[in-house]
């Protein structure tokens, strides 16, 4: 449970020492610290993300960081007694594990908070959320044995080789959904494919099917894969939902997209059971390109919550559904050309003996 989506928006109410800003289906609003201490004990989730003060957008300036610092403390210091202080009864202390947040800084200017972190903070936390890669290198022993969610927003499998190399446990994966939405289906096994060793070309991360190359494929997305779109559907068919713009194309896409990433995870664990991640993650590499395909259909239509706040002179996220009639109009002034329309008024009429104009 956290208090903003992955990735976070940018909203323009600032955060305050009490509050952080996020964005809702009914708008922007501020979340204040104790309201989100009580949605955790009323939903009890099994991990807690810690509120941190967080600059979205640009690089936050020295003073800034270090109001960033003193908020995010005194969010860690507020929420970890409320759920387990000391002077919580022991019933009603929560279950949840809470994950307190290493902000993106260097570890010289959140000190206090890191040090509080090891010593009087320790006993009520139970793993680190991270917002760069950089801060993965930068934990302290004595923090060192808590696992470590990161936001780094990977865009590419590579990337979340990077960060599982660096130490990272958990990881937040926003590019499955972008490839969901954008019709793309994930190809892809850890570290390689049943094939022979010599890799003459690279294979593809992912394809696109918006292509007009899978209309009559019967295949299934992966002959490999085992999961409930590529058991019961085809290629053709997903095509086929696409250009028809049926909502079930994406869905089915995303539950194929979920087992790839499912079973790349528990590729990765057993990699690092064996010992062989470093030489595994070397032949990935040299397997797969580097980059996912670009997009070429369109997505899901965007609709409120899903849109984050746009700026001055942005194009539209959403095609015009319907514009001006001009070829209607110009169709319907040359009908109307074609009727014989008098060119005088009631007067002239009258003299060519058309009618009476009634005078009263």
């Amino acid at each position: 449970m956290g208090a903003r989506r992955e990735p976070p928006i940018k909203c323009p109410p600032a955060n305050t020492p009490n509050s952080v800003a996020i964005y809702t289906s009914v708008g922007f609003r501020q979340l204040e610290a104790t309201q989100y201490v009580d949605a955790v004990q009323k939903l009890n989730p099994d991990i807690v993300i810690g509120l941190a003060d967080l600059v979205l957008g640009h690089t936050p300036g020295n003073k800034r960081r270090g109001k960033m610092v003193d908020r995010t403390h005194a969010f860690t210091t507020h929420a970890t007694g409320l759920l387990y202080g000391n002077t919580v009864p022991e019933n009603t202390r929560s279950k949840s594990a809470y994950f307190a947040p290493v902000l993106p800084l260097e570890n010289a200017q959140q000190s206090i908070y890191m040090d509080d972190l090891e010593t009087e903070l320790r006993p009520f936390i139970s793993g680190l959320a991270l917002y760069e890669s950089a801060s993965l290198s930068a934990i302290s022993e004595p923090l060192g044995d808590l696992p470590r969610l990161l936001y780094s927003a990977p865009a590419t499998p590579h990337d979340i080789l990077r960060d599982v190399s660096l130490g990272a446990d958990l990881l937040t994966i926003p590019f499955m959904g972008v490839c969901s939405d954008a019709g793309i289906a994930l190809d892809f096994t850890f570290p390689s494919p049943n094939t022979p060793t010599t890799i003459t070309q690279p294979h593809d991360l992912a394809f696109d099917l918006w292509s007009p190359s899978h209309t009559i494929d019967t295949s299934a997305l992966s002959n490999s894969c085992e999961c409930y779109t590529c058991r019961n559907h085809h290629r053709a068919y997903i095509h086929h939902l696409l250009t028809a713009k049926e909502m079930l194309a994406w869905t089915l896409l995303q539950i194929h997209n979920h087992h790839v990433m499912d079973t790349f995870f528990a590729a990765i664990r057993e990699s690092i059971s064996r010992g062989t991640f470093e030489a595994d993650t070397q032949t990935f590499q040299r397997t797969y390109v580097s980059e996912l395909p670009k997009p070429t259909g369109q997505g899901p239509r965007l609709r409120g919550y899903q849109l984050p706040a746009s700026g001055p002179n942005q194009p539209r996220r959403n095609a015009r559904a319907y514009g001006k009639l001009d070829d209607a109009v110009e169709k319907f002034a040359e009908s109307q050309s074609s009727l014989a329309t008098p060119d005088t008024g009631a007067e002239g009429l009258e003299e060519h003996g058309f009618g009476m104009k009634e005078v009263s």
